[in-house]
């Protein structure tokens, strides 16, 4: 799954509508769709969490679609990114959902 331009490690929270609106299997969905790996999860003050790892490009579609597009029915405030890292191997198996 490597490719010439490596692979990356980011964590996100979005913030907004994001809860109750199928969010984190939307998310799910796409990074699939990407062939990414992570996980997402809720947060206890209303916001959405998790971390994406795969190909850097890949990687930049998630963010995007995690800043401007979400579920349907949400609606995106914002979405910060932290602790990016260039990574040698997915930390990974699957895109999960944590409860």
């Amino acid at each position: 799954m490597a490719e010439a331009e490596g692979l990356l490690s980011v964590d996100y929270e979005v913030s907004g509508k994001v809860q109750g609106v199928f969010f984190r299997k939307n998310t799910q969905k796409e990074a699939k769709r990407l062939g990414l790996v992570g996980w997402v999860q809720n947060t206890s003050h209303g916001t959405v969490q998790g971390q994406i790892q795969g190909p850097a490009t890949r990687v930049r579609e998630l963010q995007e679609w995690l800043r401007k597009v979400g579920s349907p029915q949400s609606v995106i405030s914002r979405a910060e990114f932290s602790n990016e890292k260039k990574i040698v191997a997915l930390e990974h198996k699957d895109f999960a959902i944590v409860k």
